[in-house]
């Protein structure tokens, strides 16, 4: 017969086994339905590092020796070489990350493996370790859009002369530059880059010491622990701390609106591509198993689906949120696979937009080709204004000349003089240079706008955040 500590299904594992306060084991798919050692290990070593930071402290308030100290700092380096070199073995038992290094910790120096999680608990553990990862991870993004931003401005530059088709309600508007298109779809990026500048130092404060929520019984000095971790302070409150997850839904929410601008950008490139005005390099598009003519722009088919899936990640992990009572919960668990593949989306976007866009070919004489006569209404209009005429006036006799040539079956830039004296008799002779794309563009020179030096502007000001990433 079994005796009282044996576990009658399932595992308890060596940090957690019965015989504490529990009595036999726990139901197998409990064992499946708990763990997340299958997740969290990712963040092998930022639990490491928190470890020795940890082990420090309370070496400084005499709660170990320094020898039991040294011993706890050699030994976790030695598991972390294990994770690097890929031989770490996880054992039935290890639930999460925290306890997979500590059961090996204590396989290789014996029971003072033990006095390391003195004062600790898996909640301050857990938000250490996320919150580590994650301004990792925030760094590494921004790198990763300063790459993008840049080459965008190098590519904006290098297009600088070619015009085309600027549009509203997806009809022809305007006419701008091509390096004017491409820079709209660098500047909300840098807005991007700019908040997530601003959410690291909220995520970089350090909650080891908190305890499981009431604070450390023994007097770690937070301070020094937020120094060795490279924190910029520590959290306030204690309860709040360990239950806090702020910046796990900030990251959430940045990543749906930063995909939601690669989406536009991708929508955009697509329907470009359609019309001919540039041509996606083969390495972003894929064949028809059917259609032996097709190029699919399939990457930024899948750039445009990524931005739903962001936002359902920022909502489900709000969503989980919004009811949990102080402090820590089980349910917190659930933050780390949307923070992981949001992660992962987010850098595999913005390598895909990288390479879409320094890869892309423009056609200029397909961009000019949708260039059309009534895209320059307006300027027919500001023509007027130029003589004096009240603007909300030369709207209205420039909407009759474009119905007048609508009319005609003809072109608005072929009215004659005559014609459009009919309409106004405050037309003359000069009315003849309205008719120039190259013109019309270069009146747009406030900051901003498409004229070359307003866009050349622009360039050097997104070339300058990108290399301050």
């Amino acid at each position: 017969m079994a005796s009282d500590t044996d576990a009658s299904s399932g595992s308890r594992g060596g940090l957690f086994c019965a015989g504490g306060r529990f009595k036999g084991g726990t139901d197998p798919i409990m064992d499946k339905f708990n763990e997340s050692i299958s997740f969290d290990k990712r963040m092998w070593s930022e639990d490491i590092d928190g470890s020795i930071a940890y082990s420090k402290a309370i070496v400084d308030v005499d709660i170990i020796t320094e020898e039991e100290g040294k011993m706890l700092q050699e030994g976790l380096e030695k598991v972390r070489a294990e994770w690097a070199a890929g031989t770490f073995e996880i054992k039935p038992g290890d639930e999460d990350i925290h306890t997979a290094n500590e059961r090996r910790l204590t396989e290789i120096i014996g029971p003072i493996g033990g006095k390391l999680h003195t004062g600790r608990s898996r909640n301050d553990q857990v938000a250490t370790d996320t919150r580590l990862w994650t301004v990792k991870a925030e760094r590494d993004i921004l790198k990763d859009m300063g790459t993008l931003i840049s080459a965008g401005a190098e590519y904006a530059k290098t297009h600088i002369d070619i015009l085309m088709s600027g549009y509203t309600h997806l009809q022809p508007a305007q006419p701008i530059r091509f390096s004017h298109w491409v820079c709209s779809h660098l500047a909300p990026l840098m807005r991007d880059a700019q908040r997530l500048q601003e959410m690291i130092p909220r995520a970089n404060i350090c909650p080891l010491g908190c305890g499981a929520l009431a604070g450390n019984a023994f007097g770690v000095n937070r301070e020094f622990l937020a120094s060795e971790l490279g924190f910029d302070g520590v959290t306030i409150n204690s309860l709040d701390a360990t239950c806090d997850r702020d910046f796990v839904v900030e990251f959430l929410m940045w990543s749906a609106l930063l995909c939601t601008h690669l989406s536009q950008f991708a929508e955009d490139v697509i329907i470009t591509n359609l019309l001919k005005g540039v041509t996606i390099d083969n390495a972003y598009a894929t064949g028809s198993s059917l259609m032996p003519q097709k190029k699919n722009p399939d990457a930024l088919e899948i750039l445009r689906g990524k931005a739903g899936i962001a936002l359902g990640r920022a909502v489900g992990v709000t969503a989980t949120l919004k009811g949990l009572p102080r402090a820590y919960n089980k349910d917190l668990q659930e933050d780390k696979i949307p923070l992981f593949e949001a992660v992962d989306t987010v850098k595999d976007c913005l390598a895909i937009a990288t390479g879409v866009l320094v890869t892309m070919k423009p056609n200029p004489d397909m961009l000019k080709k949708a260039l059309c006569p009534e895209m320059l209404a307006t300027d027919l209009a500001d023509y007027l204004v130029r003589k004096g005429v009240p603007f909300r006036e030369t709207h209205h006799i420039s909407g009759a000349c474009v119905r007048f040539a609508e009319e005609q079956n003809t072109s608005i830039d072929m009215l004659t003089l005559e014609e459009l004296q009919k309409i106004d008799s405050r037309f003359q002779e000069d009315v003849i240079k309205v008719w120039d794309y190259e013109v019309s563009v270069e009146r747009k020179c406030s900051t901003g706008g498409t004229s070359k030096q307003s866009v050349i502007k622009q360039i050097e000001i997104l070339s300058c955040f990108a290399n301050s990433l």
